[in-house]
């Protein structure tokens, strides 16, 4: 047996190599994310591809107003509690053969809503099992009946995140799902290290944006400078000796791991739009919103990484990958909306940068082939208050409106129950005349929500309930039919 590493089995000159070159390592590729590379090399199995991309909404996405429905008796209740907040009508993208209409800001998608690879899923939130409005009033704080911390940002985020009700959970879901399917990879985020991606031993495998080098400066494979050149051999073998203790020798796996994808993926990830390895049709799907080599929007430049590393998977490796996006801002308590112009406002504003990235990452995935491999679907806080505050803005509720889109979705089609729009009603929390915001009961959970993104991705009846405990909760309803 290996014995426990003490300090002094490390001689000085072996410890200075460890924490220099760790430093390196560690200041190049960001806090954390040397751990983040604990990978097993194992071949891509194309044939049998599949990504699942998680966009998070940070803030808490006003789904009311991203999805409105357009037959009349419902527009007009609509209306006449969203006040001036309300989209209007006419200024709606109508969706063929459903009574609803997405906001004018999400012009771009109707594209993907045309190839019948759209589909929005209503009333959906952190839930421990199915509740009614009678149970909710009922529940008394910490019986377990309710998610924790209702209406909060920090611990909502933690629910939809972790696919868990209580705000204390330490893994995502994302992370889970990886762990239980053995992926080759960790969740691989462009947008952090979130919550979601993390499982019981490893962070996510975070990359920087296109342009940016991936690695430790000055130890690249292109750095051939002798002293450089030098340096790397003597890490390398420095990191290829045993160190007989065995946190020594998780360390050293580590930095080995660390380099050896560093190098491998180093190339693709510095790739930008015009680069001589640029794809062209990827670079094509994203050229409008594409000025002078780089994508104007953050969250268009990280899914056009993305779009990337789906297209050379056998470089990344695997042949199941899961991949975390994310843009913030939805927090919007005022200015959400300038009234009679509907593409003014915070969140128009927000909706348009979401819709542009979305619609040319489905453009770049049909382009490569791939549509049907990846399923793209957005996750955020919480709903906001079906009634406006006196800021011209909304306040926090919970269940909410989402999107999936992917060439596998069955789209052309909406999933989930939409709320009945009447304040105090029975979806409402709310009783007495002074909470009555239209803060929906979720008819959807988060569980039923990645259940069926994840059997999609290959997780069998026993893995769900190993990702997702609460699901047992929901009975014969474990997924929906949106793939």
């Amino acid at each position: 047996m290996k014995a426990a590493m003490n300090d002094s089995m490390i001689s000085p000159a072996r410890r200075r190599w460890l924490m220099g070159s760790g430093a390196t390592l560690a200041s190049a590729l960001g806090a954390g994310s040397v751990g983040n590379l604990l990978l097993n090399a194992r071949p891509a199995h194309a044939a049998d591809y599949k990504a699942l991309v998680c966009i998070f909404l940070y803030g808490g996405n006003d789904g009311m107003n991203m999805i409105v429905p357009t037959d009349d008796a419902r527009y007009n209740q609509y209306a006449a509690v969203r006040k001036s907040v309300a989209i209007p009508k006419e200024s709606l993208v109508p969706l063929a053969g459903v009574n609803y209409g997405l906001h004018p800001a999400l012009s771009a998608l109707s594209g993907a809503w045309a190839d019948g690879a759209l589909a929005p899923v209503f009333n959906t939130g952190p839930l421990v099992q199915p509740i009614t409005k009678a149970q909710y009033r009922a529940a008394v704080a910490n019986s377990g009946v309710l998610p924790d911390s209702l209406f909060s940002h920090s611990d909502q985020q933690v629910l939809w995140e972790t696919g868990s009700s209580s705000s204390l959970t330490r893994t995502g879901w994302g992370g889970r799902a990886a762990e239980t399917l053995a992926t080759v990879n960790p969740v691989i985020s462009v947008a952090g290290t979130a919550r979601f991606g993390l499982s019981s031993l490893k962070t996510p495998l975070v990359l920087p944006g296109p342009g940016s080098t991936f690695g430790a400066y000055g130890l690249q494979p292109t750095d051939s400078w002798a002293p450089l050149a030098a340096r790397k051999v003597a890490i390398d073998a420095l990191y290829a000796q045993g160190q007989d203790v065995i946190l020594g020798d998780a360390y050293t796996a580590a930095q080995r791991d660390a380099f050896a994808m560093s190098q491998r993926l180093g190339a693709l990830v510095k790739t930008k739009p015009g680069d001589a390895a640029a794809l062209p049709v990827i670079d094509a799907a994203f050229a409008s919103i594409t000025t002078a080599g780089v994508v104007t929007t953050p969250l268009g430049n990280q899914l056009y990484q993305l779009a990337k590393l789906i297209a050379g998977n056998a470089t990344v490796q695997g042949n199941r990958q899961l991949f975390f996006a994310s843009m913030g801002g939805f927090d919007t308590h005022g200015n959400q909306v300038v009234t009679g112009s509907p593409l003014a406002g915070d969140h128009a504003t927000l909706l348009k940068q979401l819709g542009d990235a979305l619609a040319a990452f489905h453009a770049a995935l049909k382009n490569l082939g791939l549509s049907n491999a990846v399923t793209t679907f957005t996750q955020s806080d919480f709903g906001r208050t079906f009634a406006p505050n006196n800021s011209g803005g909304t306040d926090h509720a919970w269940g909410n409106q989402h999107l999936v889109l992917g060439g596998a979705v069955k789209g052309g089609a909406t999933y989930g129950t939409y709320p009945d729009l009447v304040l105090g009603g029975a979806n409402d929390v709310g009783l007495n005349s002074w909470e009555l915001q239209g803060r929906w009961i979720p008819t959807t959970s988060v569980d039923q929500y990645a259940a069926t993104m994840l059997s999609w991705f290959g997780a069998s009846d026993t893995q769900l309930d190993t990702v997702l405990p609460n699901l047992k909760n929901f009975g014969a309803a474990r997924k929906l039919a949106f793939l």
